[in-house]
Parts: structure tokens; C-alpha cells; sequence
């Protein structure tokens, strides 16, 4: 008998876990959901029932249980440091929110969903099973977006019928709720078959890039189209910035904000953003960011409790209600704008230092160890994809989907290539991930 303690890592029911996990996230419950209702667009929280709340919860205990059982745990749980002070925060704040029991229901479900991301990659036995896993996921996703355009054309295509944003008919959503969602998960996909070329799998990988990239397109989605090109220049400049990583990325990501915000509170840059003939508007996000901006001046510090802002009836019969249309959204379409709506500036920079600047440090000593580079390099640019796509979208945070779910794999993904190595042949034949030497 052996003596060895028991790992669950890389056997079936951890492969079978993590495409469960995956599914959720990638698929969800409801796939091609009908246009003609406005479910879509409830407010945060509300279209999570209760069979929904019950799922992430049963997966949150399975994946946790395998986390504790596993030898590298450790390396989760020194993860857990940043993400324990973000929450803290967040706590605070239900007590400045006009429905403090609905912000500790979200706050919950969204901690929840951030264990289970968190600790999803230590499932896979290896890298090798990594990419079969993620792959397999990753083009069943795709797959079934097809399938919905040719096969059922109304529910996944954007309609002039639709109950909200009859704008868009003619665009692609595939089984996601929207065309954003949709584009945003294509640009996701893009990278992962970029990765698959890289480790055997060329021609699934080219195949995966190249349908992936055709739906991206004909989304409509424009921040997804234009980002995706961008995050590959910026990687590049990243891998090869020295010690001037941080500044690359933060610098960047700083810049663009106070562009596209200056836009909405500066009257000479909106004329001149026309004037060059871009939509000052961005799409009707201006509205919307004027808004955001105004509530977080009433509110600096404090913010308005989690998740506890938009479409409130608050917001929906305030003094607003009659001369902007933006009160009926249902995010600041900005994640960097909602977090302070939602705790102020320590939220903010809480959330900074988590998603940005660890982030960054991590990549760069993953990227100095020379942990699978191609590995390390989808990470960056799947973090790095969200990060930017955020100033136009509010993606943190959100209890289904894949942007936020694919967005933490990134960022523990990157802490795994930092502070681990993989035992290549240890005893038993079971290749293990434990914390790197020191």
C-alpha cells in the first residue's frame, strides 16, 4: 500500500470537474436565451435564481474540497491575501447601501465564483492536459455558437424584433446573451488557438483562430475587433519592456481612461474626438460615463454599497430619471468607473493592485524563470484582453459569463508560472505542480 497522500489532480473526475466548470462559465444554463423577453438586461444579481445560486455553490465545494486535497495548495491559498482585502471592502460597503441583504446575496455568489476560478487550473495534471482540457472546452463553445447562427438563426443573431437594442440586428451573438459578450469570448478563443498551435495541436489551433476570428468579426463587436490586434502588439512590447513592464501596462491603461473619460467631462476634447471624425460617444457609453461620474462625486470614498446602483428604483425615480436615458443601464459599460460606484477609491485601488500590478509582477518573473513561455504568454494576453476591453465594458465581478471567469484564470494562471515548478517524472509516474524554490 502506498504512503503517499492522495492527489486528485489530473484524474478523471478533476478533468471531469474542470469541463463542468468551464461549461458553466463558457455555456451556462440558458444557451441562446429568447430575445424576445428582457431578461438580458436585469440588474446585477437578478438573473441568478436560486437553481443558478445552487450550481456555483455545489461546484464551489467540489472545486475547494480538490484544492485542499491538493499537494500544492499552498499556492492558492498565498493568493488569497489580495483577494481577502478586496472582499473586506467590499463587506464595508453593504453597510452604505440602500438594499444591504441584496449586496451581501451578490457579494457571496461573486466571492464564490472567485474561489472556484481561482483554484479550476490545479485540476489538469499537467500542461499537456491543460490544452486537451481547455481545448476540447474552448472549441464546444465556438461549435455551439456556429450551430446557433445556421441552425437557429433568431435566437442567435441580434434581431430588429428584439425587446432592447433592435440596433443591432444582423449581429452575431452566437449562444451568449449579446453581441459583446460574444465578441469579447471570440477574442478569448483567438488566443487559445493561437496557444494550441504552439504545443502539437497546430492545425485544431489554426482551425480554433480562424473561426474564432470570423465570429469576432461578424459580431459587430468593435472594442473585441480593435483590442485583439492592439493586445498582440502590447504583449509583444511587454515581453520585451525589461523593467518598465508595470509602467507599460499601467501607463497604458491609464492613458486610455483618461482619454476616453476626458471626452465626456471636457467640452474641447469631444469637439476635436469629432472633429477627427471618431463617435465621441463611444457608442452611447458617454451618456452613461457622464452619469457614473456625478454619482462618485456624491459618493468618493464610500461608493453606494456592491452592486447596489444601477437600476435601483433610486436611480430609476431620481431627480435624473427625466433627462438621460442612461438611469435604464445596467453597468457604468466601464469596470474601473463601477468600482468605485461600488466602494469608492479604496475599491479602486484595491481591485488596481490586484488585477493590475500583481498581475504584472507575477508575468514578469514568470517571464524572466522561463516557465513555458507559451503558457505564460496566453495568460498575459487573455489578462491584458480584459484589463483593456474593461474601459469599455463591466466585466468584473459578473456571477456568469466568460469574461470575468476567463479573466481569473489569467491572473492565479500567472502566479502558478511565477512561484511553481512542475515535477516532470516524480514518484508514481503523477506529474505535480509545487511551489517553486526559493
Amino acid at each position: 500500500m502506498s504512503a503517499q497522500p492522495y492527489n486528485p489532480q489530473g484524474g478523471w473526475f478533476a478533468s471531469a470537474l474542470f469541463v463542468v466548470v468551464f461549461f458553466y462559465f463558457w455555456v451556462g444554463l440558458d444557451p441562446m436565451p429568447n430575445p424576445s423577453t428582457s431578461s438580458q438586461l436585469a440588474a446585477y444579481g437578478e438573473s441568478s435564481n436560486a437553481f443558478n445560486q445552487l450550481i456555483v455553490l455545489g461546484m464551489s465545494v467540489l472545486v475547494l474540497t480538490m484544492l485542499f486535497l491538493h499537494p500544492a495548495r499552498e499556492l492558492a491559498l498565498r493568493a488569497y491575501g489580495p483577494l481577502a482585502l478586496v472582499f473586506a471592502w467590499i463587506v464595508l460597503t453593504i453597510f452604505f447601501s440602500d438594499t444591504p441583504d441584496a449586496a451581501l446575496r451578490r457579494t457571496i455568489y461573486s466571492a464564490l465564483v472567485v474561489l472556484s476560478a481561482s483554484a479550476v487550473l490545479l485540476l489538469p495534471r499537467d500542461n499537456a492536459q491543460f490544452a486537451r482540457l481547455v481545448g476540447f472546452c474552448i472549441f464546444f463553445a465556438v461549435g455551439l455558437s456556429y450551430f446557433g447562427v445556421l441552425a437557429f438563426p433568431a435566437r442567435a443573431i441580434h434581431q430588429a424584433t428584439d425587446a432592447a437594442e433592435a440596433a443591432l440586428a444582423g449581429d452575431w451573438r452566437g449562444h451568449f446573451g449579446h453581441k459583446n459578450v460574444a465578441s469579447a469570448a471570440m477574442g478569448f478563443a483567438v488566443f487559445f488557438g493561437l496557444y494550441l498551435m504552439k504545443t502539437r495541436s497546430f492545425w485544431p489551433g489554426l482551425i480554433l483562430t480562424v473561426l474564432a476570428a470570423i465570429f469576432l468579426l461578424n459580431s459587430g463587436g468593435k472594442t473585441s475587433a480593435a483590442m485583439l490586434p492592439a493586445i498582440l502588439v502590447l504583449v509583444w512590447m511587454f515581453e520585451r519592456a525589461g523593467a518598465f513592464k508595470t509602467i507599460l501596462v499601467a501607463g497604458s491603461l491609464f492613458l486610455l481612461n483618461a482619454t476616453i473619460l476626458s471626452v465626456v467631462a471636457v467640452a474641447p476634447v469631444k469637439d476635436f474626438v469629432n472633429g477627427v471624425g471618431i463617435d465621441a460617444t463611444f457608442t452611447d457609453r458617454a451618456s452613461i460615463w457622464q452619469l457614473a461620474l456625478g454619482a462618485i462625486g456624491s459618493r468618493p470614498f464610500t461608493g453606494y454599497g456592491f452592486q447596489s446602483f444601477w437600476q435601483t428604483d433610486a436611480l430609476f425615480y431620481g431627480n435624473q430619471s427625466a433627462t438621460t436615458w442612461a438611469v435604464t443601464a445596467a453597468n457604468a459599460h466601464n469596470a474601473y468607473l463601477d468600482q468605485l460606484i461600488n466602494g469608492g477609491v479604496p475599491l479602486l485601488i484595491l481591485v488596481l493592485v490586484w488585477l493590475v500590478f500583481l498581475p504584472s509582477h507575477h508575468a514578469s518573473v514568470a517571464l524572466k524563470r522561463g516557465t513555458d513561455p507559451d503558457l505564460t504568454r496566453l495568460y498575459i494576453r487573455i489578462w491584458m484582453f480584459a484589463l483593456f476591453s474593461s474601459s469599455f465594458e463591466s466585466p468584473f465581478f459578473e456571477n456568469n459569463g466568460p469574461i470575468w471567469f476567463t479573466m481569473l484564470i489569467a491572473v492565479f494562471g500567472l502566479r502558478l508560472q511565477a512561484y511553481a515548478h512542475l515535477v516532470e517524472k516524480p514518484a508514481a509516474g503523477h506529474s505535480q505542480l509545487y511551489p517553486a524554490p526559493t
